[in-house]
């Protein structure tokens, strides 16, 4: 009864084994690129959301001038700015996992507000737009001194790039065509490689074998993983965290009740 056995020669599968490694490699430093930029972004938004809370509780100036105590107004204004700012945070990151985030901002604003952000597709932008109507408002009141103006601005400005670099990640992924290629070469790869190896090492080919697939299905498996950095999977950024921090850091500086810290699901911060 005639058998079929056929073996290649192992030397077709070093040729590709090198440059199938050199491009797993460019995309997942890509990936970790993309991660990366993410991160240091909610970085960024955590020192300007500190600061421009500095700036609210600090350069307002009372109508009487410096020194006199700040009017009941002011102090009002003050916490709703605060307010809205919390209220920013949470908004951009249901706006980056492409979630509702009325019930958080039901927890943080006033229902005329939330009210008025239903239905807006960005809802973030708009509360933006609300907070430099604030500032206008400031200004009316003679809150704000000129010289104070371009400082409040240029925070908004940084919250403002800082969204616009988050949804550029969010809206333009790693092509698509060349993920698909690299599932495929990997897939295979690692399905004819057996009989690359059989007559080389024998018996040891499963083992070789399996060692060298989990590499290959790992590496492109985390460049998967990772190029969505505002998702919600367990390798994804913890924004959940990271707008919790925000908002105790912004609570504390009102002196008001801080919610409590975020706590890990299985294990992992969202």
């Amino acid at each position: 009864m005639p058998q079929f056995h056929h073996s290649f020669t192992d030397k077709p599968f070093a040729l590709i084994g090198l440059p199938l490694g050199i491009f797993l490699g460019f995309r997942n430093n890509a990936a970790y690129e993309r991660f990366w930029e993410g991160r240091k972004l909610w970085g960024s938004l955590v020192n300007t959301s500190r600061s421009l809370t500095r700036q609210i509780l600090t350069l307002l100036e009372p109508e009487e001038g410096l020194g006199a105590p700040k009017s009941e107004a002011m102090g009002a204004f003050e916490k709703r700015f605060v307010h809205m700012l919390i209220g920013y945070v949470h908004a951009l990151r249901h706006h980056l996992r492409d979630t509702d985030s009325t019930a958080t901002l039901e927890t943080v604003l006033p229902a005329g507000e939330v009210t008025r952000l239903r239905g807006d597709d960005n809802v973030p932008l708009a509360l933006l737009r609300r907070m430099g109507e604030m500032m206008a408002e400031a200004r009316r009141q003679k809150w704000v001194h000129p010289y104070h103006v371009n400082i409040f601005e240029q925070s908004l400005v940084s919250l403002t790039d800082i969204q616009g670099a988050c949804e550029r990640i969010k809206s333009t992924p790693i092509p698509y065509s060349y993920t698909v290629l690299m599932h495929r070469i990997v897939a295979g790869y690692c399905s004819l490689l057996p009989f690359g190896l059989d007559e080389t090492i024998g018996w040891a080919t499963p083992l070789v074998v399996l060692g060298i697939s989990y590499a290959f299905f790992g590496l492109d498996a985390i460049g998967a993983e990772i190029e969505q950095p505002f998702g919600t999977d367990i390798n994804d950024l913890a924004l959940g965290a990271i707008s919790t921090t925000i908002e105790r850091n912004l609570r504390r500086s009102l002196g008001e009740e801080l919610p409590a810290p975020a706590a890990p699901y299985k294990g992992v911060l969202a």
